[in-house]
This record gives C-alpha cells, structure tokens and sequence, in this order.
C-alpha cells in the first residue's frame, strides 16, 4: 500500500538507460518561460504594488516610475542573457561570482541566492494568498497562514515527481494570468484614451508643483524611494541563468528566448499596471492589494442585466494572480535545489545535496526549500511587505556580483575583444541601478526585516566555510592512504586461471580509484590472510546535479566508473589474484549497490561482501550530514538477506 501511495504521489523511477532520458525531462523555451519566467512575471502582482505606495500623495510620479521600471528590466534582461552565452552550463549569480571575483565572492553569492529562493517561495505563496483574500470575507483572515502551508507542501509533493511534470501541469494557469493582464492593462489604457493628454498634463503640473514647494533633490529621492520599495518587480530575471541545465538543446538559444520572453511580458505587465493605477486614480485600501483595488474600478459596473458580470473579471484575474504566484514558487523549487547542488560539488554544502532522486530530482535540496519556507512563513506570518523588504536585499546583493564580475570580465579584455565597449555600459548601467536599489532599501528598511535577511544570509556564509574547512581536511588527511597507490606493481604477472565460482571471493564495494579503496584490499588481506582466491569490485557511477547535464555527460560517467574498476582489477591480478567488476549507473548508491550485491551473490557460492566507512574519533552530528552513511546502509539491507557484509573502518586521522 505504502509503495503504491508513493508512486502515485511521486510517479515512477526514471530509466537512466533511456538514451532520449535528457530530451524527456528537459524544458523547450515555453516551458521555461512558465517555470522560470513565472517568477518574473509574478512579481508584477507585488512589486509595482509596493513602488505605488511608496509614491504616497506623490502619485504623479508614477508615470516616471513606470518608465524607470520597464528600463531597468531591460537592462537586467540583457545583462544576463549576456551571462547565459558566457556560462552556458547553469550556475547564474554563483558562478559567475565564482569564476570572476574569487571563492570568496561566490559563496557569497550563492548563500544570498539560496535565502533569495527561501523567500521566493514565501513571497509568492504569501502574495498568492493576499490577493485571494481580496474578495474572500475578513473573517476568514485567520485560516490565511494555514492555507499558505497547504501550499507550501502540494507544491512540494509536485516538485518530487520531476521538473517536466511539475511545469506542464502549470501551464494553463499561466495562460489565464497572461490574457487576463493583457486584457485588464489594454482596457485600462483604452477606455482612458480620450483622457490621456488630460492625466498627462495634470501629472506635468503636478511635478512642477512638487519642484516649486520641495525641492528637485526631494522630488529625486522619493522617485528613487519608491523604485527602491519596488525592487521586488525585478527579482525574478536571474532564474533563467541559474537553470541552464535543464533546458533543451541549443540551451543557450532556449535561453536567450526564455529571457526574451519574460522581459517583454514583465516590462509590459509592470509598466502597464503602474499607469493603469493612476490612470483610474486608484489609492490604497485596508486588506486590499493595489491591482484589486485597480480592478474594482475598472470593472465593478459591468452588468450583464441582473448578472455583476464587473465582478466576476475580478474575481477570475485575482484568482489567476493568486495561482500564478504558486506557480512562481516552483522557481526556488527549480533554481534553489540546483543551488545548492552546485555549491555541494564545491564543498561549501553537504555533497548530499547533489544526490538525484529516482526521479531525477534534488529531493534533499527541495525538502530544505520547503522546511525553509515554512520556518519563513511563521516568522513574518505571511506579512507581504517584510517578505518583499527581505526577499529584494538578496536579489540585489547578487545581482550586484554578477554586474560586478561581468563588468571586471570586459575590462579585462578591452584590448582583445571590440564587443567591450557595448558590453561594459550595459554591465555598469545594470551594477549602478542594483547597487542603488541594494542601498537603499537596507538603508530605509534595516530595522523592518533587513536585519534578519543580512543576518541569516551571514550565518550560511559562515556555515558554508566551516563546511568547506572540514572537507578539506579530511582530503588532507586522508591522502596518506593515496601513498598506496605509489606501490610499484610486479613486472611479471603470474599464470591467471579463470574466477572459480565456488572458490572464496571477496566481493568490495569500492568508488573511484584510490588510496581509500586500495586500503580496503590490504585491509581484507590482513583480516583474512590468503584465504580469499577472488576478489569481484563493485561501483556505482552516481547521477547527480553536477554531471546530469546530457546523455555525453551520462556516457563520461560510465567510461570512468569502468575506467577505475579495470584499474582495481589490474592492481590485484599484478599481485597475484583473480579478479573481476560489475557497475551500474543510478542516482541512488545504496539501492543500485544492493541489486549488484543480491546479483555477485546468486553467482559466487562464497562470498563475503565488504565495504569501507570513513569514521572519526569524536564522532558529532554533523558528521553524518556531512559523510554518506551507505556502507552501514548495505549491511542492514543484506542482512535480512542472509549475505554477510563485512564493514572496513578507515580512520579520517
């Protein structure tokens, strides 16, 4: 029952053997624009939202704000489709900090984008709810958190069924979000076509006003207050950048059209709604968003006779912004856990967050997004305007490294590469626009929910070193093991005969090449002195994040997982012992492992399995995070089966 449960909530394993496996799961520039364009243009429900409220009686000036805004898109947009065609493998902010500005300056960036997909899901579920609860009765505010946290885990369980799933089941919701504000924006603009010289003017009018009574200089810093306040429009741009991997080839082309696309709706959709506020004279009410409130005045007089057909548009585009806002969650559930996999191969995170499931997902890294999430929730109680306050410093501080280091990239080559000199504007435009909205909101916001943002993302960057710190000791110390490999070979080989299947065998479960599993060798010889007459090596080429990028990639995979265990059988036939290998390709060891072993044992009579632990003398919690647990993993599953496994204890010093 249980297993049935489960494949009916997460579907069934993928087949690695399938060579179409990477053309199945992987998403055309359509699809992309939903999953990862979502994010962007979901951001219009709450973004433009804010930046109107922070006008106060300036309202004028939303024409202004509005140019500013679909500008700033643009230049964003640019910049990082430049980013797609420079690092075609994926990474975003990360890598580019990464590789332009140092480790230190990437950490840095990648622990501000695992925070900034942390509140991208909060924001979205958060805001989603908000305009839901524009039209549904006050009291029912109180399930509103509730609500949020059913969400939250639906969009969890879809997520574990795979990417391509999780996107395809969104697409009519998106559909609806885009014809309904293409509608909404078009009739706004139409029906107050006649008057626009009229508002234009009386907006001029009142800008003059405004430089007369209080200066130019505070006229300046309101516009940039309430640009800054709006910074949460453009927090979705970088996501196409950062899932790279798993678009259709030519990825970079799918790329550059999924960016296209989700500029040019969000420029449309933000600079459209902020004219149709002022266009309708719309000012903020008590538990009402701003585009209801735009909403409501454009539509509630429509009748169809005794139908209020004004009220059911209403009601149908505040659904549609709700569920597209879920739909713009899935993005930290893309990007977050594709984060984390690309920090986790660079050991600032546990490597087990690079693990692929059955279904070809970071399901490690989708559980922290959505224990995250909820942790997120609780504290702010979905208050939308903390969220975004918190959501837009990491955005920003990322945006500004990945600015930074394109633009470190450009003047480095100004004198071999011509394109410089239209890549570097746009990179100096774009790091002066983020460093402004950064500034700024921290400055005006610190105490309202900056705080808490500068403070976490500073404690995962301190986590990611002390992470980084023990694995690179560990690799310190257990390179006396690599002196193994130093041992010279016998130069003649003695007369090998063919693996008696009924003689002693050992059968070692070993990974790569190296000193640790040579180690195993010597430490089964020392145990069980010349009692073994084979020795049969299995391995298992682990899919994860980091090389589930093509069937290219799955091939290299294999040739060096057989690569290294030809190796280990040569090593023993050169001292004197028959020996053998069996492998498989799977995102799960323990599982794959556990099939090979069941295999060598209905094939050898007499086996012993063994299998090398890595142990610590004070051995912590953190531990067991940070190192696999799979050979007690193995020895607990082929107990049952009545295969004796034999685990090898390594000491770390």
């Amino acid at each position: 029952m249980l297993d049935r449960i489960r494949l009916f909530l997460f579907g069934a394993p993928r087949d690695l053997n399938d060579p179409q496996i990477y053309h199945r799961v992987s998403l055309v520039a359509f699809l992309a624009w939903v999953g990862l364009g979502a994010d962007g243009l979901s951001s219009s429900c709450y973004g433009p939202d804010e930046a109107f409220r922070a006008l106060g009686p300036h309202s004028h000036l939303a024409i202004l704000l509005a140019v500013m805004t679909a500008a700033t898109i643009c230049v964003i947009a640019i910049a990082y489709s430049n980013v797609i065609e420079h690092f075609p493998g994926g990474g975003g902010g990360y890598l580019v900090a990464t590789k332009l500005l140092g480790e230190k300056a990437g950490v840095v960036s990648g622990c501000a984008l695992l925070v900034d997909y942390v509140l991208t899901i909060s924001v979205s579920i958060a805001s989603g709810c908000d305009a839901l609860w524009s039209f549904l009765p006050p009291q029912w505010a109180a399930y509103k958190l509730w609500v949020e946290f059913g969400v939250l885990l639906f969009l969890v369980v879809l997520n574990m069924r795979g990417v391509k799933e999780s996107v395809t089941l969104l697409v009519p919701i998106f559909l609806l979000f885009v014809c309904s504000h293409v509608f909404v924006i078009l009739y706004a603009l139409g029906s107050h076509l006649t008057g626009l010289p009229t508002v234009f003017h009386g907006a001029a009018a009142d800008l003059h006003a405004s430089l007369h009574s209080i200066g130019p200089l505070a006229v300046g810093l309101i516009l940039l207050r309430a640009y800054s306040m709006g910074g949460g429009t453009y927090t979705g741009i970088e996501a196409v950048s950062n899932g790279i991997s798993i678009l259709r080839e030519p990825r970079v082309q799918t790329g550059k059209r999924t960016m296209a696309l989700m500029a040019g709706s969000l420029a449309f959709t933000a600079g459209g709604i902020l004219l149709g506020y002022l266009l309708v004279g719309a000012m903020p009410e008590p538990g009402k968003t701003m585009n209801a409130v735009l909403l409501e005045r454009l539509f509630t007089s429509w009748r169809l006779g005794p139908l209020p057909l004004g009220q059911g548009i209403v009601i149908t585009t505040l659904v549609s912004e709700a569920v597209l806002l879920f739909v713009a969650a899935q993005t930290g559930f893309l990007d977050g856990p594709r984060v984390l996999a690309n920090m986790s191969v660079d050991s600032w995170m546990p490597h087990r967050f690079a693990q692929l499931s059955e279904r070809l997902v970071a399901k490690d890294g989708i559980l922290l997004m959505g224990a995250a999430a909820i942790a997120v929730l609780l504290y702010t109680r979905g208050d939308i305007t903390m969220l975004v306050v918190m959501y837009s410093i990491n955005v920003f501080l990322t945006f500004s490294l990945t600015e930074l280091g394109m633009a470190r990239h450009w003047i480095e080559l100004r004198k071999t590469d011509p394109l410089w000199k239209v890549q570097l504007p746009i990179h100096s435009t774009g790091l002066v626009m983020c460093l402004s909205i950064l500034v700024v909101t921290l400055y005006e916001k610190f105490s309202e929910g900056g705080w808490i943002t500068a403070a976490i993302t500073g404690c995962a960057i301190a986590l990611c070193f002390l992470i980084r710190r023990h694995y690179r000791q560990v690799r310190h110390e257990l390179r006396r093991l690599d002196s193994l490999l130093e041992i010279p070979m016998p130069r003649d080989n003695p007369g090998l005969f063919p693996l008696d299947k009924e003689a002693p065998t050992a059968v070692v479960m070993v990974g790569g090449f190296s000193g640790f599993g040579l180690h195993q060798i010597l430490s089964i010889q020392r145990l069980f002195p010349y009692y073994f007459k084979n020795f049969v090596f299995l391995s298992v080429g682990v899919v994860d994040s980091g090389n589930f990028k093509g069937s290219a990639e799955l091939k290299r995979l294999e040739e060096q997982t057989v690569a290294d265990l030809k190796r280990y059988v040569s090593w023993c036939q050169a001292h004197g012992f028959q020996a053998a290998y069996r492998f498989a390709l799977d995102t799960e060891a323990v599982t794959a492992l556990e099939g090979l072993c069941r295999e060598t044992a209905r094939e050898f009579s007499r086996v012993i399995f063994f299998s090398g632990k890595l142990i610590f003398k004070d051995e912590r919690f953190a531990h067991q995070i940070l190192h696999n647990d799979t050979a007690f993993a193995i020895q607990r599953r082929l107990q049952f089966d009545g295969l004796q496994t034999v685990v090898l204890p390594i000491r770390a010093t």
